[in-house]
This record gives C-alpha cells, structure tokens and sequence, in this order.
C-alpha cells in the first residue's frame, strides 16, 4: 500500500474510530477521576451532580437545564437490576449510550412515564430469563454502556426534590458477588503520538460493534488496528509512523469540518441537529423510535456523523427526545462575537412538550461560558424574564452586564471572543421535528 493510500485509511479509521475512543476515555474519567461536580463512581454505581453545571465542568456542550446522574456499566459483573423512582410527572430521562455511542434506549417521561419501575439491563447475547418478563429488559449491544440521566431543575431552590429522586435511583447486580473487569488498558509505552490509534486497537476489540461495521473495520488491517498480539506502535517504522499521523490530522480535520456549518448556509440560520444521532440502525431497545425518519441509511455517512455528533455532543439525545439547534453566525452571516451585542426575538414560546432554554457555549471547546451573574442559559424556567406585548421575549446576548434592569433581566452572558449558542427543546412537539418551526436568527444591535 502506498503512503497516500495509507494516510487516506489512516483518516477514515479516524472518522470510524473517534467516538469509541471519545466515549471510553470518558468513560475511563468518570470511574477513575469523576467530573466536575460528578464524583468519580465506580463501574455499576451513579454518580450523582449535586448541582447544575457550571463553566469548571468541562463537558462538550453539557447543559445547565438538568442534574445529572451518571453510571457506566460494566456487564463482566453480570446484569444489573435498575430501579427508577416516581418523579410525579415530572420531566426526566435516562439515556442508554453504547460503547460506540449508539443510543439503545430511553427510559424516562417521554418514553415510559414517570412511575416507579425496575428495569434488568443485560449484556450482548444474554439468554437467560428474566422474573418480571420480557417487556422490562433493556439489552446492551457492548460490554460496558453507559447511563446518561438527566433531572429536570429550575435552580437551586428544587435541589432537595432532585436528590430525593436520585437516592431512589439505583443499580444492583442481578447476582451478587461478580467483579467488574473496567476497560482493558492499551500499551503504556506506545508514545502519545500514536495512543489514539492504540486504543482504538484495544477496545475495538473488546467492544466489538454491529456485524455490517466488523465487515468495514476488516479494511484497517494494514494500519494495525486488527493485530491481536504486542502493540503494531511501540516501535513502528518512521514512514508508517508518519503515514498514520498525517491521516489522524486530515481525520481530525474532516471531523472538525462536519461541526461547522456548510458555507452556502443561509445567513442566521440556526443548524437544527434533527438526525445528527440517527447513526444507529441496528440495536434499538425501549423508548426508540425504529423508523426510517430516524435512521441514516448509508452507513458510511453516519460513520461521519456519528463522529461530529461525539465531537460536538457527546452522549447527546436523539431528536424526538430533546431537539438540539445552533448558530455560529448573526442573521447577516458574520461570526457570533463578544465583542458585539445582539437580541434574540422569541415572538411564541419554542414548541416544547416539557420545557425550552438557550445555553451559551465558547469557542473552540463548546464549555460553559464564566460570567459574574452565573447565567450559563436562558429559558421559560428563567425567574424574572421581562415579556413584551403578546408573550413575546427578548434576549441579549453581550459580554458586559447592561445598565438597564429590563434588559439586565434578559441577559445571557457571552465570552469576550467567538461562541456558539445552542437551544434545547425537551419533549419536542411535532412543530419542532417536522420543520414547521424555525428559531429566529440572532441579530447584532
């Protein structure tokens, strides 16, 4: 194989490999090191936010709409028995990711309700029988998995109700006394150049995805993504070592490239992400929606979306759970600044069955953004919003505090360079999904 050829390979192992390796390096950080307000956990536990999120959890695009609960699943231990409280119609959900970020099941108020219900999670290939019956089994399609839960808060004042519900939500093994493996470890001494291509390795093969995806994976041998034995990078060869990197850039690159939008965009238009999660075709479970309308066909191009999708929102739900759209730009086309003002008109309220918000995210991270009021996100929860005729609402979006109240009231606080807001639509209703509604473009004063 030629070095072009090589390097070209080398980039759609890139493309095909960054959520695996996104993913379980978080993974790997929650169990061993927690984030932010999440304590680390072990495998088969939550760990529980005791708060919203703020700027020093460094989460890609996470939201400061709800509380977080978090556990990774490890099923060398065995199934595992999830209980979830009665949170009272009250807005939830509990979002089942697989190792390479397909999303497999919802349990939660859109999906299954709001009452109390246990639930067995099994691993790939479980025969056994469960007591309660078919209809409460959620089935992993890899080994580890995670639980991504998210409790609706208006602030600190409903934190006591939150944590009520998250001490009702547990996990135990179906049979006691098994052992959690955890990830299997790539080659220490493989330089850093070349870790990312030696934990896809790794846990490639240990989390083996769908049958279609093996058959692709088959192309990578000749960068030594299949060898079984001693790691193919602790001594490679200088021109496959430069063969490899120079395709981990243009992959990167394509990656990065699919999170921005197309140039021909119109100018303000927010980028609804509608089918961004649609990647996963084979292993949908409770709360899914299997339809055409949500599965991208060509595998290939769902490779590339599944990749900007870890990229830019990790763990993120599918559409018909939670609509996510985004702007880089003003209702002009030039870039989103702090250096600048701007107003966002809500003549009607977003279409949500549950609730709405716009959260302010920095470049190039996609973080929290700091600001002295401690508003990361605005929303029909936000105390003391001023409304003006008709129900309308009006946002500013600037980096200093403004001197008039009723616009002080309505301030969402930028960062002094580029940002990229986003606005999250819980419990969509069909004006949302179907195209019918458009967030209004943001425009510079």
């Amino acid at each position: 194989m030629t070095q072009p050829e090589l390097e070209a390979l080398a980039a759609d192992a890139y493309v095909y490999g960054y959520p695996l390796v996104s993913s379980l390096t978080m993974v790997e950080r929650f169990t061993q090191g927690g984030l932010g307000v999440l304590p680390a956990a072990p495998f088969n536990g939550f760990s529980h936010a005791t708060r919203l999120a703020q700027p020093e959890d460094t989460f890609v695009s996470v939201n400061n709409d709800t509380v977080y609960s978090i556990a990774q699943l490890d099923f060398s231990e065995g199934p595992q028995v999830l209980h979830v409280p009665d949170t009272a119609g009250a807005y939830y959900v509990l979002q089942f990711v697989g190792a390479w970020t397909d999303n497999f099941a919802y349990v939660g108020r859109r999906a299954t309700g709001t009452g109390e219900r246990t639930w067995l999670i099994v691993p790939p290939g479980w025969h056994g029988t469960p007591s309660g019956g078919r209809e409460n089994v959620i089935v992993s399609p890899t080994a580890v998995a995670t639980i991504v839960g998210r409790f609706a808060c208006t602030g600190p004042d409903d934190l006591p109700r939150v944590r009520a519900l998250q001490d009702g939500l547990t996990l135990a093994p179906l049979e006691p006394g098994g052992l959690a493996a955890g990830l299997p470890e790539p080659d220490p001494e493989v330089p850093e150049r070349l870790a990312f291509f030696e934990r896809l390795r790794v846990w490639m093969a240990a989390f083996p995805p769908a049958g279609p995806d093996i058959e692709y994976q088959q192309r990578f041998a000749p960068l030594g993504l299949l060898d079984a034995g001693p790691s193919p990078y602790r001594a490679a060869a200088p021109e496959w070592t430069l063969a490899l990197l120079k395709g981990l850039a243009a992959g990167r690159e394509r990656v990065e490239d699919a999170t921005r939008p197309p140039e021909d965009h119109p100018a303000g238009e927010w980028r609804s992400a509608l089918h961004l999660f649609d990647y996963n075709v084979d292993f949908l479970g409770p709360g899914t929606l299997d339809d055409p309308e949500w599965r991208i066909p060509d595998r290939r191009a769902a490779y590339l979306s599944r990749a900007a999708a870890a990229r830019a929102g990790l763990w993120g739900n599918h559409a018909y759970e939670s609509v996510y759209a985004m702007t880089y730009d003003d209702a002009d086309g030039r870039p989103l600044s702090g250096a600048h003002a701007y107003t966002l008109r809500f003549d009607e309220p977003p279409p949500a069955g549950a609730f709405w918000s716009v959260t302010m995210y920095s470049l190039p991270d996609y973080y929290l953004v700091a600001n002295p009021l401690g508003r990361y996100s605005v929303g029909d929860r936000t105390p003391g919003l001023v409304y003006g005729e008709g129900g309308s609402l009006t946002l500013l979006l600037q980096h200093e505090r403004p001197a008039d109240p009723a616009a002080a009231a309505n301030w969402l606080p930028t960062p002094e360079g580029g940002f990229r807001p986003i606005i999250r639509i819980y419990q969509p209703t069909p004006a949302a999904l179907d195209g019918t509604y458009r967030v209004p473009p943001i425009r510079r004063i």
